[in-house]
């Protein structure tokens, strides 16, 4: 996940491309009348400029209107050469948007009597159990308004290249049974991934049966869904786009993400928007009308939340938005759910009360500029059925005037957080500016103090507050967030938390001085595992400025740290505590069932003509530092067949992924590092040359 703070939307979807476009496939598009030739027209020029210009390698849409899909369409690169058409039925991961077929499969089950939605979840699942009490009152709609407390996302193996390895799903138990809460469940929402794979459990032990044989009996063949599958399906590579990754020029192999109910569904758009029926009360009954009714209530309005603004993101069940804009504006009714794995990207809008629905998904992009498609799908088609008169224009906050500022506000100064942020707000002389000290070359962002006792900043795009909530002290920002040629998302959100420090015992801070500037490597993921494709490092690095905080976790001992924000929508998700322990003189470093290694134990590879290295009972992965003596020279490997390695340069870069590559010869780089991983007793014989 990029460091970035999380409510600079623009930063996020103003993507370098990934791939160049100019072999790119045919684009296709479907119209069945004079209007919809012209709404398809609107779309393919605006999915052209996903791949064009924002990051996207390729990209597949679809619109349906009263139960007949008027747009279709595709573009973008598939395979390098041209060769292989991208076409309706060519399948993309959807990521979390997998999640709305988990809230249908579990309503589906209320329907049927057999889950109530507010009975504990204990009750159902007897050998779920937590290190904390508190677990026990965690009901099936907290699971899925994202308000179960659950630390956020047990995800280790969970993102693997062409295995469909079940640990992450079958692991989950023993996870959680280490966890403690962060929150009191019900107490505020914030995304969780664990909560929806604890849900698809549930709707194995409820049902009786495999979450996949599920989903095939009461969705898929009943709407007729015939691209639509899970990783635990039989499928082919052909049935897939291209995907590409920045620092990799070849195409890779297929993302699977093992945590079904969470993010691993792959389907078409044309097949999404058929789903989406079901929430337009013209699903094959798949649901009762009271399940979808309730599916669309604003469950976010449960717990800690700021006031009614323009947004994105209110919780339903499900439903990453209840309220969406910008078709709030219009009065019309807009439901969402977005998904991003890390090569599939996906938006899933629906307007119930229209009988419309858009679905955009892609190689490469973003949901968040995916969502920006299938807005303007349906706002073109709204208004060529004359259901609104006008696109209305953007929005923003006006260029700021500056007021006369409270001397109290000043004390709001001093460092906030939210997962993987921290930030410096300073408050004087009317203005405040946000920093990131951890992170130099970030630029400060300056906001002017106005009369309603806001900070705006000069373009008049954000606005942010000083608020209490349950005593606890945000900043709340609200943005409009422009994307040329494809509209604007508005966010309303906690950003962050402020963070209260204090000095940390003697004992503590010697321990953790010892950590400084170390880097911790990953050591439990499989040989086939994506995450030795990205950035498999972490590095101890601390503020000297708030030294009691490692980021936003507050060091709670020698071999704790734990995130004791609590802000609401994204910004306290993913939070497991870190937990550090010696084993045989090694430390290691733990956080939600992942683990890494201290570089104390990265040993220089054998600088010999010959060497092995062989994977422990353990079935750790192996890290070596590449000697100087041997930079430069040629490793040629004898792999076993089930592992893999992979060679980083100096900068923690892949330079050569055997399962991405298929190639066991690699140069191997200066100061650089190398990573063997496989199962346990795999032998990988070592030559030089």
């Amino acid at each position: 996940m990029k460091k970035r703070l999380v409510w600079i939307l623009s930063a996020a979807i103003a993507l370098t491309p990934i791939v160049p476009t100019a072999a790119l496939a045919s684009n296709e598009t479907v119209a069945t009348s004079t209007s919809g030739q012209t709404q398809a027209m609107s779309a393919a020029e605006k999915a052209a400029l996903l791949t064009e210009q924002y990051g996207t390698t390729s990209v597949q849409y679809a619109l349906i209107d009263n139960g007949k899909i008027t747009v279709t369409g595709q573009t973008g690169l598939n395979d390098r050469e041209g060769k292989i058409p991208l076409t309706p039925e060519t399948m993309y991961g959807i990521g979390s948007t997998s999640k709305m077929f988990t809230t249908v499969a579990v309503m589906k089950l209320v329907d049927e009597g057999k889950i109530n939605l507010d009975t504990p979840v204990v009750e159902y699942l007897t050998d779920f159990t937590m290190a904390d009490e508190r677990y026990k009152q965690i009901t099936p709609r907290m699971l899925l308004n994202h308000s179960s407390g659950l630390q956020g996302s047990s995800l280790g193996n969970a993102f693997l290249f062409n295995d469909n390895d079940t640990y992450a799903h079958d692991n989950l138990l023993e996870q959680l049974s280490t966890q403690s809460l962060k929150a009191d469940p019900g107490a505020y929402s914030v995304y969780c991934n664990d909560g929806f794979t604890l849900a698809e459990i549930l709707v194995e032990r409820v049902s009786g049966m495999n979450f996949t044989a599920f989903l095939q009996k009461h969705i898929i063949e009943p709407l007729d869904l015939e691209h639509t599958k899970t990783t635990q399906d039989e499928l082919e590579a052909s049935q897939f786009p291209g995907l590409y990754y920045p620092t990799y020029q070849k195409q890779l192999p297929n993302e699977t993400v093992n945590v079904i109910g969470t993010g691993g569904i792959y389907s078409t758009a044309e097949d999404l928007v058929q789903f989406a029926q079901i929430f337009m009360r013209q699903g094959e009954d798949i649901l009762s009308d009271s399940s979808v009714l309730a599916m669309e209530q604003e469950e976010f309005k449960k717990g800690i939340w700021p006031e009614e603004a323009d947004n994105i993101i209110d919780y339903g069940l499900g439903w990453d938005s209840v309220r969406l804009f910008p078709f709030s504006d219009y009065k019309i009714k807009g439901l969402s759910k977005g998904g991003d794995t890390i090569l599939y990207h996906a938006s899933l809008v629906v307007l119930p009360e229209q009988n419309m629905a858009a679905a955009v998904l892609s190689s490469g992009g973003s949901s968040s500029t995916n969502e920006l498609l299938a807005h303007e799908l349906l706002l073109q088609a709204l208004k060529e059925k004359g259901a609104i008169k006008d696109i209305k224009p953007e929005k923003s906050f006006g260029t700021p005037v500056k007021a006369d500022m409270p001397n109290d506000i000043t004390k709001y100064s001093g460092y906030y957080g939210s997962t993987g942020q921290q930030i410096k707000i300073t408050i004087q002389d009317g203005e405040l500016t946000l920093s990131v000290p951890l992170v130099p070359e970030y630029p400060e962002q300056k906001f002017v103090y106005t009369s309603d006792g806001s900070f705006v900043n000069q373009e008049g795009t954000s606005k942010v507050s000083i608020v209490s909530d349950h005593g606890r002290t945000y900043l709340w920002s609200r943005e409009y967030a422009t994307v040329p040629g494809l509209g604007q998302l508005a966010i309303s959100q906690y950003a962050v938390e402020k963070l209260e420090s204090q000095p940390l015992s003697k004992e503590t801070e010697d321990i953790w001085a010892k950590r400084e500037g170390k880097a911790y490597y990953a050591v439990n993921e499989k040989y086939s595992s994506l995450v030795y494709m990205i950035n498999p490092t972490l590095k101890i690095s601390r503020n000297k400025e708030l030294p009691d905080y490692l980021g936003d976790k507050k060091i709670t001992g020698p071999n704790t740290a734990v995130s004791q924000h609590q802000v609401p929508g994204t910004g306290s998700r993913d939070s497991a505590e870190y937990r550090f322990y010696t084993q045989e003189g090694i430390e290691y470093f733990e956080s939600a069932g992942s683990l890494y290694v201290s570089e104390d134990n990265v040993v220089p590879l054998y600088n010999g003509k010959q060497s092995k290295v062989t994977v422990q009972t353990d079935g750790y992965s192996k890290w070596y530092s590449i000697p100087q003596e041997i930079a430069g020279k040629k490793m040629i490997v004898s792999m076993p067949e089930q592992g893999s390695y992979a060679v980083y340069d100096k900068n923690g870069t892949c330079v050569n992924y055997t399962v991405i590559s298929g190639n066991n010869e690699v140069v191997l780089p200066e100061n650089g590092t190398i990573v063997f991983a496989g199962n346990a007793g795999s032998t990988f014989n070592i030559s030089l040359e």
